[in-house]
């Protein structure tokens, strides 16, 4: 993890990056996440936190419990506490959205992978 430009959290994934915009309160966190073309994030749940997806841009193929829909800029999706989740980009250019989380912690700790291209436990 750095900082960018704007004195922001900032991290390269193996599947992009995400930038924090706003985490100063404690019960949300706001993200903006670039996800490349070809990858995908972790199927994966939370404990402690729910997610709002706002795509900007591309088209992205969100998993929701096993359950495949495709997004693209304007869409928005909910994830539940405790629900199994992915955004996959199959396209050609990076998909952008932003994430609000909702809940008591918002640590990377609060991952559960279920299923990783990347060999993180």
């Amino acid at each position: 993890m750095t900082m960018d430009e704007r004195g922001r959290e900032y991290d390269e994934r193996p599947w992009g990056n995400y930038t924090v915009l706003d985490d100063t309160v404690f019960d949300h966190k706001v993200k903006r996440l670039v996800v490349m073309p070809g990858k995908r994030l972790s199927y994966q749940t939370h404990a402690r936190r729910a997610e709002h997806w706002y795509f900007l841009s591309g088209e992205a193929t969100v998993v929701l419990d096993g359950t495949e829909r495709v997004v693209r800029s304007g869409d928005s999706v909910d994830v539940a506490l405790g629900q199994a989740h992915r955004v996959e980009n199959r396209g050609t250019s990076p998909v952008i959205l932003i994430e609000v989380q909702r809940g008591t912690y918002f640590g990377e700790d609060d991952i559960v992978r279920l299923d990783d291209d990347f060999g993180r436990a």
